[in-house]
């Protein structure tokens, strides 16, 4: 494997590499992510009449109108801010700097994007699918068509925070003091795969969802370490979220930016355990597309 350009990301982690920092650190970006987020939501609050805030409330529990998902998803973008902040005040740091050498990042970006896209389309046209039967609608299309723009940066802000938070904080502050992949590489992608563990929402599925989480968390993290920068990550989770969140969502929870829906919601054991092994092989050949489009 070759990692020689993970040193882009972990050099500048090098003048205070210690790891109760790092420890300190996660927990304080979580912290401030809460808190902007909550007071966000609070100075919201001031403006609305109680009985509107409280079905704000209600609607940003289950994402299922538009405009409810789009508000949870850009509320994830805190938490960017909060690995920045971390960043410069623990390790001495840039915050921007988490991403990696911007040139490097838009073009690594743009390449894995189109790449993992037009894998996306290919597989969409081939047999034996035929997805529109299979699914019920969601959005209508002028709808979503409208709010197309929004989706894509508000889905931009939420998974580019994500990587920022688990790639380019913890894994490459974490590479600071172990050298070995198998430490920097698993751990954050553990962490990453306990947070998507929701047995309420996902029943006997959880352990599999997040077991999915993980081999995610390590495909990201593995492109991350190849690149030295953040841009084929972003592309990876931003394609991957688009068609989950936007494409064709489960039914219910977090559907409501979704063009299609499948007939049945998170709950669902049977047709949901079904899915999880495809999945699994589509984030094994969008890695594969990623390394091919940037030959690493």
């Amino acid at each position: 494997m070759n990692y020689q350009r993970h040193r882009q990301m972990t050099d500048p982690g090098k003048a205070r590499p210690e790891l109760w920092r790092l420890c300190i650190g996660l927990v304080l970006a979580v912290v401030i992510w809460f808190g902007l987020a909550r007071g966000l939501v609070a100075v919201l609050g001031s403006l609305m009449d109680q009985d509107a805030y409280l079905t704000l409330l209600e609607q940003l529990q289950s994402g299922t109108t538009p405009g409810a998902l789009l508000f949870l998803l850009f509320l994830t973008g805190a938490l960017a801010a909060g690995a920045m902040v971390v960043a410069e005040v623990l390790h001495d740091r840039p915050g921007l700097g988490l991403l990696g050498p911007w040139a490097q990042f838009r073009g690594d970006f743009l390449r894995v994007a189109g790449a993992i896209a037009v894998l996306n389309l290919i597989i969409l046209i081939l047999p034996p699918w035929d997805l529109v039967p299979e699914t019920t609608p969601g959005l209508a299309p002028r709808d979503w068509m409208l709010f197309l723009p929004t989706t894509l940066a508000v889905l931009l802000i939420q998974t580019g925070a994500e990587e920022v938070f688990f790639r380019g904080y913890f894994q490459s502050q974490l590479a600071v003091r172990f050298r070995h992949p198998a430490v920097w590489l698993i751990v954050p992608s553990m962490v990453f795969g306990m947070g998507h563990y929701l047995p309420e929402v996902y029943g006997e599925n959880a352990l599999m969802v997040a077991l999915w989480s993980v081999a995610f968390g390590l495909a990201a993290g593995d492109l991350t370490a190849r690149t030295g920068n953040l841009g084929a990550a972003v592309a990876l989770h931003f394609v991957n979220n688009f068609l989950a969140i936007a494409v064709v969502s489960l039914k219910g929870e977090m559907s409501g930016l979704a063009l299609r829906q499948y007939p049945f919601g998170p709950e669902d054991v049977d047709a949901v355990g079904a899915l999880l092994p495809f999945d699994l092989a589509l984030i094994f050949l969008s890695w594969l597309a990623a390394r091919v489009a940037l030959r690493v």
